[in-house]
C-alpha cells in the first residue's frame, strides 16, 4: 500500500482540502449560533425600548428591526450580507464591521502575548526538565504543572491581581488603556490578562512536551545512534529529540486555541480590557444577534486558521509525513 504524500502533491491541494473542510465548519457555526441566539427566551424591542413603552411602540421596533420576521428569513438575510462583506448593524445602530475593527486587535494582542511566552517558557522548561527525568528540574516543573492545570483562568486572574497589582503594585489591575499607548503601556496593562491566560496553556505544553521528550530520549532508535556518534547530550536533546517532539506541541496548540480564546472573554471582563471577549459578553447579555455573530464568526476564523496552520507546520518540520488517501 503506497501514500501520496505533501511533498509529492502541490501545496495548493492540502490547502484547497482545508479550505474546504474550513467553509463547512464556519457555516455551521454561524447557522449554529443564530439559532440559539434566536431561540432565546427575550423581548430585544421591549429591552430597548424600556418598561413605559407601548405595545403598538414595540411592534414597530420590532418589525423597523426585521425581528418579527422568521428565523429563516432574518438568518438568510444576515447571510447574503455576510457573502458581500458586512455582518450587519448592533442594536445601537453600529456597524458591526466597524465595532470587529475597533475591539479585535487589543484581543488578538492579548492571545499572542500569551500564547509566544507560554511557548517559550514551556519548551525551556521541558527541555531542562527532560535532561534529567525525576530531577530537581523536573520535580519542580511537575509542581508548576499541575498548579496550571488545576487553577481555573478567572482564579488565577483574581490572585495575581491581590498579589501583584494590588498588593506590590506592580501592574494595573485594570487594563482599559490597552490599545491606546505605546509599547510601554501594553505590557504594563497587558502583562497581568497575558499571564491568566497563558498560565494554563504554558502548564499543559510544558508536561506534555516534557513527557514526549522523555519517550523520545528513552526508546527511539534515532536517538541511540546519535549517542553512538558521539554527540554531546543537549545536543541530541535540543538537535533531534526536540524536533520530533514539537508535532506533539503544534497538535496541542491547535486543540487548545479555541479554549484560549473562549478564556479571554472572562479575563477581558476582569481586567476591564475594551476587547472581543468583553464585547461578546456584553452583546449575549443584550440580544444583539447581529454583534454576536460576528464574533463568533471571528473566533472560529481564528481556531480554524490555527488548525490550518498547524497542519502545514508539520509539513515544514518534516516533509515525509503523509496527507494524501492511500492506494493500494
Amino acid at each position: 500500500m503506497t501514500t501520496r504524500g505533501l511533498a509529492g502533491s502541490p501545496a495548493w491541494k492540502l490547502v484547497g482540502r482545508r479550505l474546504v473542510a474550513a467553509v463547512i465548519v464556519l457555516w455551521g457555526v454561524t447557522f449554529l449560533t443564530y439559532a440559539v441566539m434566536s431561540a432565546l427566551p427575550n423581548d430585544t424591542a421591549a429591552g430597548l425600548l424600556g418598561l413605559k413603552a407601548s405595545p403598538a411602540q414595540i411592534a414597530a421596533l420590532n418589525r423597523r428591526l426585521g425581528l418579527n420576521q422568521p428565523f429563516w428569513v432574518r438568518y438568510w438575510h444576515w447571510f447574503v450580507n455576510l457573502l458581500h462583506g458586512n455582518l450587519g448593524t448592533t442594536l445601537e445602530g453600529q456597524s458591526v464591521n466597524h465595532e470587529l475593527a475597533t475591539y479585535l486587535p487589543v484581543t488578538m494582542e492579548l492571545l499572542a502575548y500569551a500564547l509566544v511566552v507560554s511557548l517559550v517558557l514551556a519548551v525551556g522548561l521541558a527541555v531542562l526538565a527532560a535532561r534529567k527525568p525525576n530531577g530537581a528540574a523536573d520535580r519542580f516543573s511537575l509542581a508548576l504543572s499541575m498548579l496550571g492545570l488545576s487553577a481555573a483562568p478567572y482564579a488565577f486572574a483574581i490572585f495575581i491581581i491581590v498579589v501583584f497589582g494590588v498588593q506590590l503594585g506592580w501592574f494595573p489591575v485594570q487594563s482599559n488603556a490597552l490599545g491606546t499607548g505605546g509599547v510601554g503601556t501594553f505590557f504594563r496593562e497587558a502583562t497581568l490578562p497575558a499571564a491568566s491566560l497563558g498560565f494554563g496553556l504554558f502548564a499543559i505544553y510544558a508536561r506534555v512536551l516534557r513527557g514526549d521528550l522523555v519517550e523520545q530520549m528513552q526508546r527511539e532508535d534515532y536517538i541511540t545512534t546519535a549517542r553512538a556518534k558521539g554527540l554531546a547530550p543537549w545536543r541530541v536533546l535540543v538537535r533531534h529529540a526536540l524536533r520530533n517532539s514539537m508535532f506533539t506541541l503544534i497538535t496541542v496548540v491547535g486543540l487548545n486555541l479555541g479554549a484560549l480564546i473562549g478564556a479571554a472573554a472572562i479575563i477581558e471582563t476582569l481586567f476591564s480590557a475594551p476587547g472581543i471577549g468583553q464585547e461578546l459578553l456584553n452583546s449575549i447579555s443584550n440580544h444583539d444577534v447581529p454583534m454576536v455573530e460576528g464574533i463568533v464568526l471571528v473566533f472560529a476564523i481564528i481556531t480554524v486558521a490555527g488548525n490550518l496552520l498547524a497542519d502545514l507546520l508539520y509539513a515544514v518540520l518534516d516533509p515525509r509525513i503523509r496527507y494524501g488517501s492511500s492506494s493500494s
